[in-house]
């Protein structure tokens, strides 16, 4: 971790209006697919893995993004796992946006595109859920016998230590499960990557915002875009923790950790250089936390 240092995008002091900017690129380099170079985005990796790694369990879960920013990839998330669902015939799964700075209209926008995406519209603090919120979930879930799966997709490195092992914590008590997904790590590759990706938006701008004059001013003419994607990239991978980290901090509770069980992988999402760094956490009765994947 490198904790005195900063993301530009996370500033109070950045524009607001180039923040959207920036996240708009993040959400194409969850959800675009380079030929040749990648099988499948990295957000329909994510949920092949959800698909994979909880099998048949899938659909007994509710799936809460604790730190869904603007929307993210969980949209395209929901809709893949969905799909895959639906080509085995199994019924589908919801999903629920959260964020502690809610940005409700891009969430609303989000949620009219499917049925079973949803969104709570006030702060929730990933490190103290409120009540409410899990006493709504399981109202909605204990009909359908459902439990609740939080995720964190490119968001668990923007929590320093103490704030990462209180979210550990509050999740090991109001959960049953949780998945952290990042797209970087701390190798020489993970840094050549974040750069191809900010020299990527040079080429691909004008297909995906050719509609906004204003990204492409800040592209071409001052690119301070690609620029904070670069910047912010190293930051982030210099700030990700290696899965043993993330198994260091569940360990520290050992009470709240009985009868969960540990999974974890890395997996390529772009050939040669992009790897993504998968850790899930499924809480079994009767069971400990199993360290055989550490």
């Amino acid at each position: 971790m490198v904790p005195r240092l900063f993301e530009i995008n996370d500033q109070p002091w950045f524009p607001q209006f180039l923040r959207e900017k920036v996240q708009d690129n993040l959400y194409t380099a969850w959800t675009f697919r380079v030929p040749l170079l990648q099988a499948q985005s990295p957000a329909q990796l994510v949920s092949s893995i959800l698909f994979r790694v909880l099998g048949d369990s899938t659909t007994s879960y509710t799936f809460v993004d604790f730190a869904a920013g603007a929307g993210g990839p969980t949209p395209v998330i929901e809709s893949e796992l969905n799909r895959q669902l639906k080509a085995q015939s199994r019924e589908p799964v919801r999903f629920v946006l959260t964020d502690l700075h809610p940005h409700v209209k891009a969430w609303k926008a989000a949620a009219k595109k499917s049925h079973y995406l949803d969104y709570v519209a006030e702060p929730v603090d990933a490190a103290r859920a409120p009540e409410s919120l899990h006493t709504q979930t399981q109202t909605q879930q204990q009909q359908a016998g459902k439990k609740l799966f939080r995720i964190f997709n490119l968001a668990f490195h923007h929590f320093d230590d103490r704030l990462a092992s209180q979210i550990v914590k509050d999740t090991l008590r109001t959960s049953d499960g949780f998945g952290i997904f990042e797209l970087q790590d701390r190798t020489p590759t993970s840094f050549f990557m974040c750069f191809l990706v900010g020299l990527l938006f040079f080429f691909i701008t004008p297909i995906f915002f050719w509609r906004s004059p204003l990204h492409l001013i800040f592209t071409y003419l001052l690119p301070i875009i690609p620029g904070v994607l670069v910047f912010d990239g190293y930051i982030s991978s210099m700030r990700t923790r290696s899965i043993r980290e993330i198994a260091q901090m569940l360990q520290q509770y050992p009470e709240e950790a009985k009868g969960w069980t540990v999974l974890s992988g890395k997996e390529m999402h772009t050939l040669g250089i992009g790897y993504l760094t998968w850790f899930i956490c499924v809480k079994e009765q009767g069971g400990v936390v199993d360290e055989r994947s550490l």
